[in-house]
């Protein structure tokens, strides 16, 4: 697994589809930015090769440092769920969630795809900007209404998940 880097060397990222073997180095990721919930290393490994048309892997000199997990709802496949979305501490500011969304979205694989959902717990601001800021974007319709609820669904332990709808007026244009 590649060490998570200090400083970014350089400040263009590069992105691409996951592939299996970046599977550890996402799940380090992903553990890495607290408070996201951590799944099993075989959850993320699975993401990379199964899901690798609906996820991105953002990397600073060879080193992931960002990643949007997300699949194509199987009753719905005009919709794309955006499962997490990771940026490690280093390569914060450089608006990297954005820049990962927008080119997801804009993938061949995504050329159907007019509604994102994702949930969001409401005192989730910085995630509740990045959305707001991609329907605004992409001239989309953001909606939200609470989904999984803390008691129906956690058990009292985790704060209730709203669903955040957004419905764009096309396919999101190609990023270059």
């Amino acid at each position: 697994m590649k060490d998570m880097i200090e400083t970014p060397a350089s400040k263009a990222p590069s992105f691409r589809k996951p592939a299996p073997e970046d599977g550890s180095n996402v799940w380090a990721l992903i553990r890495a930015c607290e408070p996201l919930d951590d799944n099993s290393m075989y959850c993320n490994l699975i993401q990379c090769d199964h899901f690798a048309d609906t996820c991105i892997l953002a990397e600073l000199d060879g080193v992931p440092v960002g990643w949007v997990s997300g699949y194509l709802l199987p009753d719905a496949p005009d919709t794309l769920f955006v499962w997490q979305v990771a940026v490690a501490k280093e390569a914060r500011g450089l608006g990297l969630a954005s820049q990962m969304l927008d080119r997801l979205l804009s993938r061949e694989d995504m050329a159907g795809v007019l509604h994102l959902k994702t949930t969001i717990t409401r005192d989730n601001k910085a995630s509740w900007a990045l959305f707001g800021s991609l329907a605004e974007r992409h001239g989309g319709k953001l909606t939200d209404e609470p989904h999984y609820r803390k008691d129906d669904h956690f058990d009292g332990e985790h704060a209730t998940e709203y669903l955040v709808s957004i419905r764009f007026p096309a396919p999101v244009a190609r990023v270059a």
